[in-house]
C-alpha cells in the first residue's frame, strides 16, 4: 500500500507528510500482527537493562514531541527514542527547512530543535506510559544563555522516565553544539551528567550522540572520556553538514544535515573506529543509511548493538522493520549464527 501512495505523500511538502504521518500513527488502527516475523527470537537481546525483541529502535526526529511512541512500537521497532526536547518549548528555524533528496534516498534538514518543551513533553509521557525500551533525546535551546545548564535541566527532568537519555551534542543545526563534542566542554557536560546519575544510583543509561564529522584527534578524546565518566554508550552518528561531492539531487546543497543513504558507510566507518576501545564497556548504537537487512546487520558487525533508523522508513514506509527483521534473519541462518548478539563485532574479530 505505502508504494500506491508514495506518490502522492512525496507531492506534499516534508513537513506537512510527517503532520500527516503523526496523525495517521494516532489514529492506531494497523494490527502489531501485521509486523510480526517468523523465527524474531534470533533477533532479541538484552540492551541497556531490558530484554526487547529485535535490535531495530526508531531514530530521534521522527516522534519530537512524544506523541506516538506506543503506536511505533506496534510497527515492530524493537526500541524508540523520542526528541530532540529542549527546557523551553521553541519553533525551530524558518521554513522551508526539510528537503527530500529523492535521486539519493536522503533527506536534508535544518529543523532546529523545533519541539514542545520538557514540562509538556514529561506530562505527556507520564500519562503514556512506554511499552516497551524507551529513550529521551534531550538538547539546548537556540537562544540558551548557557546551553550546559539546559543539557543538565533536561537530563534531571527526564531521567526518572526514559530507560536511556541520550545528550544530543552533534546537531549541525544549532550553533555551538558542537563544541561539547571536545575538551573542557565535553568534560564539563559529562561531570555535571554523572551527578545527575548518582540521584538514581547510577541505574539510569546515558548516551552521547556524535556527528559523523570528527576527526582523529576528536575520537581519541571522546572515547578517554567516556570511559572515564563511565558513559553507557554512544549513537554513532547524528547527521552530516558535509558529504555532498556525489550527490545528484540539485537540492545536494541546501544547508542542513544530511542523512540516509549517502552517509551510510560514513557512520559504520565511526562504528569500527570507536568499537576497539569501547568493546564491554560502553555500547554503540548505528545510524544512518539503514533501510535493509544488510546495512544494519553491516553496523552490527563493525560493532553496533543496535541500530536505528529515521530516513530508511520515509522512503521505504512502515513496513521497512518488518523488512529488516526478514533480511535480517536470513542473513544469521546464512552464517550460522544463532542470535544477533553473537553478531556483534564479528566484522573485527
Amino acid at each position: 500500500m505505502f508504494d500506491f501512495i508514495r506518490p502522492f505523500i512525496f507531492n506534499l511538502d516534508p513537513e506537512k507528510a510527517h503532520d500527516l504521518a503523526i496523525k495517521s500513527l494516532k489514529i492506531n488502527f494497523l494490527p502489531e500482527s501485521l509486523f510480526s516475523v517468523q523465527d524474531e527470537e534470533m533477533l532479541s537481546l538484552n540492551l541497556l537493562g531490558k530484554d526487547i525483541k529485535n535490535p531495530i529502535g526508531l531514530a530521534a526526529g521522527f516522534d519530537k514531541n512524544a506523541e506516538v511512541y506506543n503506536q511505533i512500537f506496534k510497527l515492530g521497532f524493537g526500541f524508540v527514542e523520542v526528541g530532540t526536547v529542549t527546557p523551553k518549548k521553541q519553533s525551530g528555524n524558518a521554513k522551508p527547512r526539510m528537503f527530500r533528496l529523492e535521486e539519493d534516498r536522503a533527506l536534508i534538514n535544518r529543523l532546529g530543535f523545533n519541539n514542545d518543551g520538557s514540562e509538556i513533553i514529561k506530562k505527556r509521557i507520564e500519562n503514556n506510559i512506554p511499552y516497551g525500551l524507551f529513550g529521551i533525546n534531550i538538547g539546548p535551546n537556540k537562544d540558551s544563555s548557557n546551553m550546559t545548564k539546559d543539557f543538565f535541566r533536561c537530563a534531571e527532568t527526564f531521567f526518572s522516565l526514559g530507560d536511556y537519555i541520550t545528550i544530543n551534542i552533534s546537531s549541525p543545526n544549532t550553533i555551538g553544539l558542537r563544541e561539547f563534542q571536545k575538551g573542557d566542554s565535553l568534560r564539563n557536560l559529562l561531570s555535571g551528567i554523572n551527578e545527575i546519575r548518582k540521584k538514581s544510583s547510577y541505574r539510569k543509561f546515558f548516551l552521547l550522540k556524535i556527528s559523523p564529522d570528527l576527526n582523529d584527534s576528536n575520537i581519541t578524546e571522546i572515547i578517554d572520556m567516556v570511559l572515564e565518566f563511565k558513559i553507557d554508550g554512544l549513537i554513532l552518528t547524528n547527521t552530516t553538514d558535509k558529504n555532498r561531492e556525489d550527490l545528484l539531487d540539485k537540492r545536494k546543497n541546501e544547508k542542513g544535515g544530511l542523512s540516509g543513504k549517502p552517509i551510510t558507510d560514513l557512520s559504520t566507518k565511526l562504528i569500527r573506529n570507536f568499537y576497539p576501545s569501547l568493546k564491554g564497556r560502553a555500547i554503540i548504537i548505528g545510524v544512518g543509511g539503514v533501510d535493509s537487512g544488510k546495512s544494519a546487520f553491516d553496523k552490527i558487525a563493525a560493532g553496533a548493538s543496535a541500530i536505528q533508523l529515521y530516513t530508511g522508513m520515509i522512503y521505504k514506509g512502515p513496513t521497512v522493520v518488518k523488512k529488516i527483521k526478514k533480511e535480517l534473519i536470513n542473513i544469521l541462518k546464512e552464517k550460522n549464527i544463532n542470535n544477533i548478539k553473537d553478531a556483534i563485532g564479528s566484522a573485527s574479530n
